[in-house]
């Protein structure tokens, strides 16, 4: 149940709409839904001001598709599916009207809201092959209300590249900086930006990368002030964090 289904509820008790038994019973009624292989969290979006998200991974086509049409029954108008296979994704789209980012890895059942954030978040990566994560931060912030520019590939190798960038850099809300082999993208970025950056490794590198730990490890050392590190190929963390700090208010885009 979202804040304006409270407050109708509410209003209807005031107006003799609903009897406050009534109401009680309802409210009751909404916290959890019990699917029995799930419990969907529906006063969530009520408690942190976004809807329950749905992590596909280790799930399979069925339950994702019937947590996905609980949701739905319940007034859910934008959900989100995250690490969703191409073969999930086509076994879910038989039964529900999906769109799917096959890079990222996410599945959307609902329209994109409007932007309500405060300003633009920038999504950037070292190099192409961290875009994978890179479109999941991306599309999680845009699923969550924001302003998206995306900055592929202007990694260190390369500094010219970023610089080239620099009107979105320095107008940005926010920065999501995402990379791996030694991680430097989000010292770099984080030292001429006068916004916070979420720095997110990626495991994409050599051998001595060790999974994504040393771009981890490069970015928790980060000389930068401002830079705040998420988990290894995290793209959804780094995104929601994004979309909190863009909808706190403050600095005009």
């Amino acid at each position: 149940m979202s804040q304006r289904d409270i407050l109708k509820t509410l209003e209807a008790v005031r107006d003799g709409e609903l009897s406050p038994q009534d109401a009680m019973t309802r409210l009751k009624m909404e916290p959890f839904q019990d699917l029995g292989f799930a419990k969907i969290d529906h006063h969530r979006e009520l408690r942190q001001g976004v809807a329950e998200v749905i992590y596909g991974a280790g799930k399979t086509a069925r339950q994702v598709t019937d947590i996905a049409e609980a949701m739905l029954k319940h007034g859910q108008k934008t959900i989100m599916m995250t690490r969703i296979s191409p073969e999930k994704a086509e076994e879910i789209g038989k039964s529900l009207p999906i769109e799917y980012n096959s890079l990222a890895q996410i599945a959307l059942l609902g329209r994109l809201p409007e932007p309500d954030g405060d300003g633009t978040i920038v999504v950037a990566t070292g190099g192409t092959s961290d875009m994978p994560v890179a479109e999941e931060a991306a599309m999680t912030a845009e699923a969550l209300g924001n302003r998206v520019i995306r900055l592929y590939d202007v990694g260190v190798s390369g500094v010219h590249r970023l610089l080239h960038n620099m009107e979105h850099i320095m107008s940005a809300r926010c920065i999501v900086a995402v990379a791996g082999m030694e991680g430097a993208l989000p010292s770099v970025i984080g030292g001429l930006a006068d916004c916070p950056v979420i720095a997110v490794p990626t495991s994409v590198g050599y051998g001595a990368s060790l999974g994504g730990i040393a771009a981890l490890l490069s970015m928790l050392n980060s000389c930068a002030s401002g830079v705040s590190v998420v988990n290894i190929d995290n793209g959804f963390g780094g995104g929601y964090l994004a979309s909190m700090i863009n909808h706190l208010g403050g600095k005009a885009e």
